[in-house]
């Protein structure tokens, strides 16, 4: 069954949104540049009211090693996940206290054949930097040997064909759950929805 990421939460409603939802993991974005930052104390305070199962995923962009130590002490994700030019000597150390979760930009197939290669427990492929809200060529996809999360533009509109002709074993959507710069609990809703029927189908 495919499972569901839902990433960039701020705020206690959405907090509140994805307990009643219950996605598979929720992301907290510890990057500075993001629009979608959240301080670790403040991530701190919504991970304790999230529903047990539902994981927490630390979202870092070109942070050092010493600086997700910090951060992750402040805030106790489950996971750490790496969406810079992080390399393999940081994934491994990181890797002695959490499972990784390694985002990588695709736009061509060599950038398969070297998500294949990375050391870390999950792959995440998506569009650019992420939290673009666009999507990559699907079809790139056909020649991955690994199992993957799948970002990069996806919605409620799209997500059952993306887990159809992808056979993604997650999908992680951000801004395109979202209104006004906020996350839309009737988007959340009908993303989770789409998702959870199509794994049903299959």
């Amino acid at each position: 069954m495919t499972m569901i990421k839902i990433c960039g939460l701020r705020e206690m409603e959405e907090i509140e949104a994805v307990n009643r939802l219950e996605p598979d993991f929720v992301g907290f974005v510890f990057a500075p540049s993001s629009a979608r930052y959240i301080s670790p104390q403040k991530a701190e305070e919504l991970r304790k009211k999230l529903r047990p199962g539902i994981r927490s995923v630390g979202v870092f962009r070109d942070s050092t090693p010493e600086e997700i130590e910090y951060v992750t002490e402040l805030c106790h994700v489950d996971l750490v996940q790496l969406h810079g030019r992080e390399g393999d000597d940081i994934i491994r150390r990181i890797q002695k206290k959490f499972r990784v979760i390694r985002g990588l930009a695709i736009e061509r197939e060599s950038d398969i054949r070297l998500a294949e290669k990375s050391p870390a427990d999950y792959i995440l492929l998506d569009h650019g930097a992420g939290g673009t809200g666009e999507s990559f060529d699907w079809s790139l996809l056909q020649s991955c040997r690994r199992p993957f999360f799948l970002a990069g533009g996806l919605g409620p509109d799209n997500v059952a064909q993306a887990i159809r002709e992808t056979g993604a074993a997650a999908v992680d959507a951000s801004s395109l759950l979202e209104t006004a710069g906020r996350k839309d609990p009737r988007k959340m809703e009908a993303f989770v929805r789409e998702a959870r029927t199509c794994r049903r189908k299959d």
